[in-house]
């Protein structure tokens, strides 16, 4: 799928949705460069803007998922996500995969 002229500058507190599925997310922490976010291979768009129906198909190679509350970040980048609604397709950044973020464990209690 094409997604030339798709790199953008998010910022923090702005949803992206998919537009092969019905995955959202809210950027939590942006970096200061322009960059490509991908949901299956597809550029995500502002959800305003995205049509009511999906503009393509998903890549086989970017299926995955992504999972409703969960972070996903590239500290390298700087990037970090919030998924608010659940897709079966994996999100990228500049075509790598977004990892999953790893919780803190908590201190502890003796």
């Amino acid at each position: 799928m094409d997604t030339k002229g798709a790199a953008m500058k998010p910022r923090a507190g702005q949803f992206l949705a998919g537009t092969v599925d019905g995955t959202t997310a809210i950027v939590v922490r942006a970096p200061d460069e322009d960059i490509t976010v991908t949901c299956a291979g597809a550029a995500m768009v502002d959800p305003k803007a995205k049509a009511s129906a999906p503009a393509g198909t998903a890549d086989p190679d970017q299926l995955g998922g992504s999972q409703l509350g969960k972070r996903y970040a590239d500290d390298a980048l700087g990037i970090e996500l919030l998924v608010t609604k659940p897709g079966a397709s994996a999100i990228a950044v500049n075509g790598s995969p977004l990892p999953l973020k790893n919780a803190k464990p908590l201190p502890a209690s003796d």
